[in-house]
């Protein structure tokens, strides 16, 4: 039997102990983590010229991977293509057609149409891909149609071209067809089944069931398509599934909802079956152990009225060991005995 090389195997065994002192407790959970996307590029810089932004606070994706951006504080939209590159803008601050007060979120349609929140008009705008204009609906109110600042805006996966919107301040959720037709509407101020306290986030599944972040009440709310209560989860708190004003929710194609948990400056995920239990990693002590701490940073940042509210590179540590050429005799070393330093 091959005899094991003790030089390698004490090694191995005190380096491990090292990064396991160094990561402390996050180094285990790290190891079974997903590798952190890899960066491939940024654009942008504080500025009023195009490819600059003031507070840019809502995304948008087509089918060609043009990227829309709601560029707050300008007052206006740019659009770029998947490498940051300009491509065209429209918008500048006013009540007019195609001009805004503060758009506060953009959406998209399979057809590429643009919808945004013109958050201070409290109206939506519809252009065409180019930023023509096409049509417009709202205007500050409480009645159907009408809007206290919308915050967000969200599409209907099923039936393509339904609007979802947040109308803010009158605590409620307006749905509307692609032409700005009001279809129905649903909530109102309170802390009840399908009441609200600041309807600040709406995301609409594949299913076609709408979830609203109901910011004041620091929960989640769940409805059907109609505007049905289906179920709610979170209270205020910093615990796991409690809230600090939760500001936007998102939901990824396998229905997992992400919550943006705002005064708890974090993010959290909730799924449709329980977390599938790390696994405790297994270690070959007889080389220096492949180690892949992960760090991934999460950030939130939320514009919505202005008067209210490392992956790093591992270092491989790869420890060159040779067995001495002396004649001294090798060192024995027993794998049970924990080094002494």
């Amino acid at each position: 039997m091959k005899k094991r090389n003790p030089i390698v195997f004490l090694t191995a065994t005190v380096t491990f102990m090292v990064l396991l002192v160094m990561g402390g407790s996050t180094l285990l959970p790290a190891l079974a983590l997903e590798a952190a996307p890899y960066y491939h590029t940024q654009w942008g810089n504080r500025g009023s010229g195009d490819g600059q932004f003031q507070q840019p606070s809502g995304i948008a994706i087509d089918s060609s991977g043009n990227v829309y951006v709601a560029d707050t504080l300008n007052s206006r939209i740019q659009k770029f293509d998947s490498d940051g590159v300009f491509v065209t803008k429209w918008g500048s601050e006013g009540s007019g057609d195609g001009e805004f007060q503060y758009p506060g979120d953009i959406a998209m349609d399979s057809s590429g149409n643009v919808y945004v929140a013109d958050t201070l008009n409290s109206r939506i705008q519809k252009f065409d891909s180019d930023g023509v204009f096409v049509t417009k609906w709202g205007s500050e109110g409480s009645g159907d149609g009408e809007f206290q600042y919308p915050g967000d805006i969200a599409m209907d996966k099923i039936n393509s071209g339904n609007v979802y919107v947040a109308d803010t301040f009158n605590h409620r959720i307006q749905k509307f067809d692609s032409d700005g037709v009001f279809l129905t509407k649903w909530g109102s101020d309170g802390s009840g089944d399908g009441q609200f306290q600041y309807s600040y986030g709406v995301a609409v599944d594949n299913s076609g069931n709408v979830y609203v972040a109901d910011a004041n009440n620091h929960r989640i709310q769940k409805f059907d398509s109609n505007g049905i209560f289906l179920t709610k989860w979170g209270s205020r708190g910093s615990g796991d599934g409690e809230f600090q004003y939760s500001y936007g929710v998102a939901v990824d194609n396998s229905g997992n909802v992400y919550v943006a948990d705002a005064n708890n400056h974090r993010i959290q995920k909730f799924g449709v079956a329980p977390p599938t239990p790390t696994p405790t990693p297994t270690f070959s002590l007889t080389q220096t152990p492949t180690l892949t701490p992960t760090s991934v940073p999460m950030s939130m940042w939320r514009f919505f009225l202005p008067s209210i509210i490392n992956a790093s590179t591992p270092t491989n540590t790869s420890t060159t060991t040779s067995t001495p050429t002396t004649s001294t005799p090798t060192p024995t070393v027993t794998p049970t005995n924990t080094p002494t330093r």
